[in-house]
Parts: structure tokens; sequence; C-alpha cells
């Protein structure tokens, strides 16, 4: 008997070399990558045997939130997944400040589009647990200063729009921030932005934290 689908989707933070050799089929709990949701799922796999869980990974590297939104039907809603988990807006960022792109998605309108994006989840799935977790960087690598004011923008959106879609809101900017007391920035954030195998551990156990009621 089929368990609880549980959806990891974003940008390369998720993604981590995970296969697209699945996605024709979707078959669950096969090639999810090297970074948290791989983590989580060999987790959960292992303690929940008998609950017969379902993991996906759909995180595609280079993902701002309007290629999310493009997507997410045949890449979310078309799995109808119990659990929804989001990370998504280093790129919108990133892509901005890079001239070379010079394709970023303006806060604002990232705020807009991510909120058109749970509005449809919850008319589509509106028993779907959420969760949104918070894009992060460190200033290392690849971020500069004037990357913060807009991150933290980000940020407070993600929380705001935790609070109205009644999703579970994972503080990662936090989390880092305070593992950063422990060892310096670079050994979380190898880049500033993508995760070390630490780094991906810290999201993973702070993720099955914040879900624990879920898998109860």
């Amino acid at each position: 008997m089929s368990g609880k689908v549980v959806l990891f989707q974003g940008d390369s933070i998720t993604d981590v070399h995970r296969s697209r050799e699945v996605e024709a089929q979707h078959t669950a709990n096969l090639l999810l990558g090297q970074g948290y949701p791989g983590l989580v799922a060999a987790s959960l796999l292992k303690q929940l045997p008998e609950r017969a869980l379902q993991f996906h990974n759909r995180g595609i590297s280079g993902n701002r939130v309007v290629d999310l939104y493009a997507r997410w039907k045949i890449d979310a809603l078309n799995l109808k997944p119990d659990l929804i988990s989001i990370l998504i807006g280093v790129n919108d960022t990133w892509h901005g400040v890079n001239p070379e792109r010079d394709n970023g998605v303006e806060p604002e309108r990232y705020g807009m589009v991510y909120r058109q994006l749970l509005q449809w989840t919850r008319q589509q799935l509106p028993e779907v647990k959420l969760v949104l977790m918070e894009p992060f960087v460190l200033l290392t690598g690849a971020v500069e200063k004037h990357w913060l004011p807009e991150m933290r923008q980000r940020a407070v959106m993600v929380k705001e729009l935790s609070a109205e879609f009644d999703a579970v809101f994972l503080p990662c900017q936090s989390i880092l921030d305070q593992a950063c007391k422990l060892a310096p920035a670079e050994y979380w954030l190898r880049d500033g932005v993508h995760p070390s195998l630490a780094g991906h551990q810290l999201l993973a156990e702070a993720w099955m934290k914040a879900t624990r009621d879920f898998f109860a």
C-alpha cells in the first residue's frame, strides 16, 4: 500500500545532481541527489519502513520563482503530494546582480509570483502540507554585501507567506548564522550559496525537526 508522498522543490540547492531519469515514471525514492532531500529521505525511510513513504526531488539548478511556476503543474500538482517543501529565491537575486545574465526577479515580483503559486496549490491540493524554506546566503565566495538587503526582503516575504498559507516556515538563514559560530561560513556554504555536505546535513536535520508532526 502506498504511503504519503513528499515532494522537494527548488533550485540547485535542492537539485544537487538528482536524476532526471525517474521523472517520466514518477518513480519514488530513487536517485534523489546528494543534498538535503536525499539525506532526509534516507533517514525517514530507515526510521519508518512500515509507512511506505514516497519521496520525489524535482529541484532544477538555476531556477528562479518564475521558472518554478512555469513547471508547477507537471512537476508538483500532477504528483499529488501530501507534503511539498519549497526552497527558492537565491537565483532571483544572483541572476540580477550578475551583469552577464541580468535576469533576476525583483523582490516585489518574486513575492507576487510565489503567492500565486501557493494560491494555485491550495486550490488544487487543499489538504497538502507546505514547508517553505527561507532563502539564504552567507557572506563568502560569490556572495557580496550588496546581496544581503534583497535577500533579507525575500526571507521576510517567505515568512509572511508561510503564515498566510498555514505552512511550516524553516528559518534557514538563522540556522546557518548560528552554525557560523561553530565554523566559518565556507564550512557550511562552500561558495556562500551552495551547501557543503555539513551544510546539507544541517538543513536536513532542521527540516526533519520542523516536520516531525507530519510523520508522527
